[in-house]
């Protein structure tokens, strides 16, 4: 049996957006054999356990490649991570089963090859990249080749998700974006997005907050999400470090200083004045990635 441990991401982190990515320590896991026929599932959600599952498809997607051909599977599946909230659930089921499918057969496909056959299925490789290799990473697609760099995040940061009990597609929140940008808005998320690199890495935890701004995507978003603004502008009165929409949202991801104890525990009062339910996860970075393991 085959059991894979993926990280949840956040993604865009600001102003990165589609390329800046960091995991978190929260995970899918699954677990895998292949059996004499048939397909199984174990765990997951009902509704998701059929031939359509994205775990399964990117199994097959895998095996295509390697021109490996199971006899059957049986496929434990242990969801952690919320699903159609911005932090990176089907990044994790697409890496978590080309992964497993790769350790069927072998494990003939080396680290790069699985994050470009990932990033094929993704569309993008914001999510896909920390989720398979773990921390912060910087990473860019172009002509089916992936690119990609880790960012070393100085010690004394930690992050906490806020995560409303609605749910956003992906698909609805990309089709709100703009065709085209002002050049004053690219240069604008350029200029912060090399700032969180460089604060991050050098420890300049005071420059966050200026550096997550954003003028790609956040305020276009911003109208499918309830109280996004309000909840954005009260963590900015209980002194975070800085306040992003993870991925494509609804989650709204805070950056702490480590010892920031008062932070969950404030943020709690004020969400629960708000229509909407909210829950509150205390996250750490993940350096590890996806982890594999052989059981006998």
């Amino acid at each position: 049996m085959i059991e894979v441990k993926v990280p949840a991401t956040s993604a865009n982190m600001g102003p990165g957006f589609d390329c800046l990515g960091i995991a978190v320590n929260m995970y899918n896991k699954f677990a895998v054999e292949e059996i004499e026929n048939g397909l199984i599932f174990q765990g997951g959600d009902e509704k998701y356990n059929n031939e359509e599952n994205l775990v399964y498809v990117a199994m097959k997607k895998c095996f295509d490649k390697i021109g490996y051909k199971p006899k059957g599977l049986k496929i434990c599946i242990e969801n952690d991570i919320p699903i159609s909230r911005g932090l990176g659930s089907s990044a994790a089921c697409v890496v978590g089963g080309i992964v497993c499918a790769n350790e069927l057969a072998g494990g003939i496909l080396t680290r790069q090859e699985l994050l470009e056959l990932a990033v094929e299925m993704e569309g993008h490789p914001d999510n896909i990249t920390p989720a398979l290799f773990g921390g912060m990473t910087v990473s860019i697609y172009e002509n089916n080749k992936v690119y990609s760099s880790s960012v070393n995040v100085k010690k004394g940061i930690k992050f906490c998700a806020l995560i409303p009990d609605f749910t956003l597609s992906t698909e609805k929140a990309r089709a709100v974006l703009p065709k085209n940008i002002e050049f004053s808005q690219g240069i604008f998320n350029i200029g912060r997005t090399a700032l969180m690199i460089a604060a991050l890495n050098n420890g300049d935890f005071h420059l966050i907050k200026q550096a997550c701004k954003d003028k790609l995507h956040e305020d276009y978003r911003a109208e499918l999400i309830d109280s996004f603004y309000a909840v954005k502008e009260e963590c900015e009165k209980l002194n975070c470090l800085g306040v992003y929409l993870s991925g494509a949202g609804p989650t709204i991801m805070v950056m702490l200083e480590e010892e920031n104890h008062d932070f969950c525990r404030e943020i709690k009062k004020f969400l629960k004045s708000l229509q909407s339910k909210w829950e509150i996860r205390e996250l750490q970075i993940d350096c590890e990635g996806t982890v594999v393991r052989h059981v006998s």
